[in-house]
C-alpha cells in the first residue's frame, strides 16, 4: 500500500483518538480551596500543594466552583448522576445509592471507554459502570484499611492515600487495555476527619505557626439562629482525644465528650502495627505532655486546638499532593500524558477554623466552594482562571462530552467543555441552586436551600420557619452581616426569592420545605 494512501486511511483513527482523551479524575474529601496554594486563600503562605499548584499553572482553575449539597455521599451521587440530590435519590449519608440508575461511567463504557475507580465511594453497594474497582467500606481507615474488591473484602497494609494510589498505578500500568481510552477515578479519604497524616509527615509544619483565619473567634451575632446551634466548634465540640490525638492510644478508655463523637481515629489505632503505633506515639507523647503542663484556657486553648487541627489537616493534604505527582509521573512514563485530561477536585469545601468551625454542610462560602482544576493538553490554556459559576452537577456532562458520548437530556448540569476551550457561552447560568438535607444529625446543621449568584446569596432554614440569610459577597465576603429583614434590602430579598423559586421549578425540586411543629423545634433546639 502506498504511504500516502496508508496515511489517509490512518488519519481518521488518529483524529478520533485525539478527540477521545483519557481522563484521570483525582477526587479528595473535604479539601477546601483555600488550602490549595493556587487559590490564593489565607493559607497560601503555608502552601501544602505544590503539585496541585503545578497542575493549575499548566491548565485551568475554576474560581467559582460549588457543590449542590455539601456532604460526602450526596456530592458523589450528584457527580455520578449529573442530577441534584432530590433527583438521584441520595440526599444524605444515611441513604443507599441506586447503582441501577443512569450514571456517567456506564455511558462511558458504552462509548468504548475502560473505567476504574479506587478509594472512597461512600455510596454503599457495589459500584456499577466500572471494569475494575476497589473501594473503602464506608468512610474507611487511614492506616491498614480494608478495601472491598469485586471478589471480596481484604486488608491492605499501609497508609490509605498511598494504598489507593498504588491500586490506581497498578491498574494504569498492568491491568488496563492499551487500545482503549480510559476513565480513572482516584478517590482519597484524606483530608477527612480525623485528619491522620502519614508517618512521614508527622513533623511537617512543626517549625511554624499556621496563620489563623480572621473569623476564628466569630460569634455569629448577625447570623440567623442556626449558626448558634451547631455542633462543629473548635472551642466546644472538637475533642482533644478523639479528634486531636491527645493521650490517644488503642486502650484509651475515657468516654467521648459529645453525643455524636467521631471515634474513627481511636478505632484506627487498634489496626496499627506495633511499628506504626510506636512512631505515632513517639511523635505525639512529648507534645501532649507539654500541652498538659501549659494548662491552657479560653482563647489560648482554642488557638492550641486550631494549630494541632490545622497542621494535621494540611499534613493529610500533603499526602494527596504527593499522590497527584505520582499519578502524573506514571502517565508521563507510559507516554499517554499528552492525551490525558487530569482533573483535581474534592467533594466540597471545609472549615479550617473559619468562623471557629471544622467540617462542612453549610451554604456559606467555605463549605460551598469546591476546587476544580483541569489540565487538558492542547485545549486548556496554561495558567488560565475561569470565573463562571459551575457545580459538581456539571462533571458528568463534561466527562461525556470529552469522550464524544451523547449527554442524556435528563441530566441537570451543563458540560464545561466550552469553558475549558476558553469560550464564553451567552446562555451560561447566572446563579446556582443548593439544598442540604441531613438534620437532625452529626454537627446539627439544619436543612436549608438557597441561591447564589455572582454577588448575592440568599438561603432559607425552612424547618424553623422564617429563618433567612442574605449576604452581599462583594462587600462582605466572610458573610458576617446578614442583610435579610433590613428595610433597605427588602426589594433585593424579594427579587432573589423569586429567582430562587424559579430555580426550584427548573430543577424540579419538590422536597418538603414546610416548617416543623413548635414541639419538634423545641426538641432539637432546646435553648435559644
Amino acid at each position: 500500500m502506498k504511504p500516502l494512501l496508508l496515511a489517509a486511511l490512518l488519519l481518521p483513527a488518529l483524529v478520533l483518538a485525539k478527540s477521545r482523551p483519557n481522563i484521570v479524575f483525582l477526587f479528595t474529601d473535604d479539601h477546601a480551596p483555600h488550602a490549595i496554594g493556587a487559590y490564593n486563600g489565607w493559607l497560601k503562605s503555608v502552601n501544602p500543594t505544590p503539585e496541585i499548584d503545578k497542575l493549575a499553572a499548566e491548565g485551568m482553575l475554576f474560581e467559582k466552583s460549588f457543590c449542590t449539597n455539601s456532604i460526602c455521599g450526596p456530592s458523589r451521587a450528584v457527580i455520578m448522576s449529573g442530577k441534584h440530590s432530590h433527583k438521584n435519590g441520595f440526599m444524605n449519608n444515611g441513604n443507599t445509592f441506586d447503582w441501577n440508575q443512569q450514571i456517567f461511567p456506564k455511558l462511558l463504557q458504552k462509548a468504548g471507554y475502560q473505567t476504574a475507580i479506587y478509594g472512597k465511594s461512600h455510596l454503599k453497594g457495589q459500584p456499577q459502570g466500572f471494569d475494575d474497582w476497589a473501594v473503602l467500606p464506608g468512610q474507611g481507615l487511614y492506616y491498614n484499611p480494608d478495601m472491598i474488591f469485586p471478589d471480596g473484602r481484604r486488608r491492605i497494609d499501609g497508609y490509605c492515600t498511598d494504598v489507593v494510589t498504588d491500586l490506581a498505578v497498578e491498574w494504569l500500568t498492568k491491568k488496563r487495555e492499551a487500545d482503549k481510552p480510559f476513565m480513572l477515578m482516584v478517590q482519597h479519604k484524606a483530608p477527612h476527619r480525623n485528619w491522620m497524616p502519614a508517618l512521614r509527615h508527622l513533623s511537617l509544619y512543626d517549625d511554624i505557626d499556621i496563620p489563623e483565619p480572621a473569623t476564628l473567634f466569630d460569634k455569629w451575632e448577625d447570623n440567623a439562629p442556626p449558626a448558634r446551634h451547631q455542633e462543629l466548634e473548635i472551642d466546644r465540640h472538637m475533642d482533644l482525644n478523639y479528634d486531636l490525638f491527645v493521650d490517644l492510644t488503642p486502650d484509651f478508655s475515657q468516654p467521648p465528650s459529645q453525643k455524636r463523637q467521631d471515634r474513627s481515629a481511636w478505632h484506627n489505632m487498634k489496626r496499627m502495627s506495633e511499628e506504626q503505633l510506636k512512631k505515632w506515639r513517639d511523635h505525639y507523647a512529648p507534645r501532649d505532655a507539654a500541652f498538659h503542663k501549659a494548662k491552657l484556657k479560653g482563647k489560648d486553648l482554642v488557638r492550641w486546638k486550631f494549630q494541632r487541627y490545622a497542621k494535621n489537616y494540611l499534613r493529610s493534604v500533603k499526602g494527596v499532593d504527593e499522590s497527584l505527582a505520582r499519578l502524573r509521573a506514571t502517565l508521563e512514563k507510559m507516554g499517554v500524558a499528552d492525551n490525558t485530561v487530569v482533573i483535581y477536585s474534592s467533594d466540597q469545601g471545609f472549615y479550617i477554623g473559619d468562623h471557629g468551625w471544622y467540617d462542612k454542610r453549610w451554604m456559606y462560602e467555605e463549605s460551598l466552594m469546591m476546587p476544580f482544576i483541569v489540565k487538558w493538553p492542547g485545549v486548556t490554556k496554561p495558567g488560565s482562571r475561569n470565573k463562571d459559576l459551575i457545580q459538581n452537577l456539571d462533571y458528568a456532562e463534561t466527562f461525556l462530552e470529552m469522550a464524544g458520548a451523547p449527554i442524556p437530556e435528563d441530566m441537570q448540569g451543563a458540560s464545561l467543555v466550552p469553558l475549558l476551550k476558553g469560550e464564553k457561552p451567552k446562555d451560561w447560568r447566572k446563579s446556582i441552586y443548593y439544598h442540604y438535607y441531613e438534620y437532625p444529625s452529626v454537627h446539627m446543621i439544619p436543612r436549608h436551600y438557597g441561591i447564589r449568584n455572582n454577588r448575592y446569596k440568599l438561603m432559607h432554614f425552612y424547618q424553623f420557619g422564617e429563618e433567612w440569610e442574605l449576604y452581599d459577597l462583594k462587600t462582605d465576603p466572610d458573610e458576617l452581616q446578614n442583610l435579610y429583614g433590613k428595610k433597605e434590602h427588602a426589594q433585593l430579598a424579594t427579587r432573589l426569592k423569586k429567582q430562587l423559586v424559579k430555580l426550584q421549578k427548573h430543577y424540579e425540586d419538590d422536597s418538603d420545605i414546610s416548617e416543623k411543629p413548635e414541639v419538634w423545634q423545641k426538641q432539637v433546639r432546646p435553648l435559644e
